[in-house]
């Protein structure tokens, strides 16, 4: 029987990033579903101030739907979605990015639901917590002070992260298209950026959601490897490869390589199914 693809964004993004990928698998026969997790998608919240013309001081009190929202809560949604897929045959989840928390939390959980894990670039809490790796040597070559004049509010004020996507200082675009999606026009770096949702929570885990060898490590596991990406480098990505086989030897990744920046794979969107397909045959 033919799997379902599950597909669960990263952050700040939503199910619409799906829709390119999710014509070019259904041209090649497979059921797609994208999921909008808690307060994304039409969820979402979009001030007035963040319109144009954009009045910062309002955008940086303005409340969001998302605030509060958990690592938990995703899971938890994740969860349900699997429970209602699964009755029409095998899943196969994939995740990007910061989805990859979600993944991994959800299949502590509930590993029955889960036929194949599928990561693309995606964050695998495995020796440390997902906030812990960014102070580790493979992420030193990640500018992320580069994205501080994108950031809209005080976290901790407004109880939630929040960026003004919507700008159009040069100087805060480019640091944006040269960490996430350098390797395309700049047209369509602005079209990509413009289905990005100002608000994310601020749960990245703890100790207690990282991968479970006898839980998450039952279930098969491909990490997708994004060769070009800048925002978590090869080093990072191949170093959660590794973690991820010294916890379960027995359960090793299966290991893909597409030729992408952290979102191009979303654009050029061919290759990505034509990879995600060969998994179905798994």
């Amino acid at each position: 029987m033919q799997p379902t693809f599950v597909l669960v964004h990263g952050a700040f993004a939503n199910s619409f990033s799906f829709a390119p990928l999710q014509a070019e698998l259904g041209l090649l026969g497979h059921r797609s579903v994208a999921v909008d997790l808690p307060g994304h998608g039409f969820a979402a919240t979009y001030p007035h101030a963040y319109q144009a013309p954009q009045d910062l001081a309002a955008l940086a009190t303005a409340p969001g739907a998302i605030k509060g929202v958990t690592l938990a809560d995703n899971a938890a949604h994740l969860i349900a979605v699997l429970e209602r897929a699964r009755r029409n045959g095998p899943v196969i989840v994939v995740g990007h990015s910061r989805a990859g928390i979600t993944l991994t939390a959800a299949a502590n959980a509930r590993p029955d639901l889960f036929d194949r894990l599928v990561y693309v670039s995606a964050w695998c809490p495995l020796a440390l917590d997902v906030n812990d790796y960014y102070a580790e040597p493979e992420m030193a070559s990640v500018d992320v002070a580069a994205l501080a004049p994108a950031m809209a509010a005080n976290p901790a004020e407004l109880g939630l992260l929040r960026t003004n996507f919507r700008t159009a200082d040069p100087d805060t675009l480019a640091a944006v298209k040269g960490l996430f999606l350098a390797d395309v026009s700049d047209e369509q770096f602005l079209t990509f950026l413009n289905t990005f949702q100002p608000d994310e929570n601020l749960d990245g885990g703890t100790s207690d959601d990282r991968a479970q060898a006898a839980t998450w490590g039952t279930v098969p596991r491909t990490f997708v490897r994004l060769s070009d990406d800048v925002s978590m480098p090869l080093a990072m990505q191949d170093r959660l490869i590794r973690e991820g086989d010294e916890l379960t030897p027995g359960n090793p990744w299966d290991v893909r390589t597409l030729t992408s920046s952290h979102l191009k794979w979303l654009i050029d969107v061919e290759p990505t199914a034509q990879a995600l397909g060969a998994l179905a045959a798994l």
